[in-house]
């Protein structure tokens, strides 16, 4: 027999009239975790943190957290609901009825972070570099949100396998991936535990932001077969979804930051 999501209560406690939700305090989490392990860098002295402090980390962390709202509700829009939204633009700024995306926030970070650099007259790509291993963590906190709301799940797959799980929001009653978890591991930890390592030592300027872009990009990639699509969209060309195909410019620019950065520049 299949395992039964808890189906969670969305709201973690509340105080009055006042309601703190599990997924905003996902986010909060994963806010926190970005400070205390860059922080932690900053502390055991990555190569990688060289030349930055703890004011430039809470700094980086405000333009960042705007970056990701807005990027990740911009991405949505564009990447996944652009026709419904189009008919519907008040609709945009709802974000409290769901609706991010990785690769919306993504961009919108890469973007907070140009800005910050340029108004700091610092290095984009040292910058990125510093805060890359600190990313994965985040994601971690993210989809156990996702996991935790019961959204995001995955695809049909064998009642009898040991991972099956029947999520009740479906309302289907059918046996699925727990994807959420999948991408928890594989884009949370196992990235996690690559980009960390890689900035442990000194690598030449964009190659640890490089190897974070590639490597998210495959991982979410591997994840994305057993997560449902998006109904409204399904599967794409050559059988694969959006998020595939939006992982696939990630792992080509990523690779070609790691080799670009060697190719002209010594650790």
């Amino acid at each position: 027999m299949p395992m039964i999501h808890p189906n969670f209560d969305p709201i973690a406690f509340a105080i009055g009239p006042l309601a703190l939700r599990w997924y905003g305090l996902m986010y909060l989490l994963a806010f926190v975790l970005f400070v205390l392990m860059c922080r932690v860098q900053i502390k055991r002295g990555f190569a990688a943190a060289k030349g930055f402090s703890k004011d430039d980390i809470d700094d980086v962390l405000f333009w960042g957290a705007m970056g990701v709202i807005l990027g990740g509700r911009l991405g949505y829009v564009v990447f996944y609901k652009f026709n419904y939204y189009l008919s519907h633009p008040k609709e945009i700024l709802a974000v409290w009825e769901g609706g991010m995306s990785f690769h919306g926030g993504f961009l919108g970070v890469v973007v907070a972070l140009l800005l910050w650099s340029w108004r700091r007259n610092r290095s984009a790509l040292q910058l990125a570099d510093f805060v890359a291993p600190a990313i994965p963590l985040g994601l971690v906190a993210g989809r156990m949100g996702n996991f935790i709301n019961g959204e995001l799940w995955g695809r049909a797959t064998d009642p009898a396998a040991w991972w099956a799980m029947v999520f009740p929001q479906a309302n289907d009653n059918i046996a699925r991936h727990p994807s959420q978890l999948y991408q928890m591991g594989l884009e949370g930890f196992a990235l996690f535990a690559l980009t960390w390592w890689f900035a442990s030592k000194p690598r030449p300027a964009g190659a640890v932001v490089g190897v974070f872009v590639a490597g998210y990009g495959v991982c979410r990639f591997i994840a994305e077969f057993a997560r449902e699509p998006d109904a409204h969209l399904g599967l794409l060309s050559l059988g694969l979804s959006m998020g595939q195909w939006l992982c696939v410019p990630m792992v080509l620019v990523g690779a070609g930051l790691v080799g670009w950065a060697y190719s002209r520049n010594s650790p």
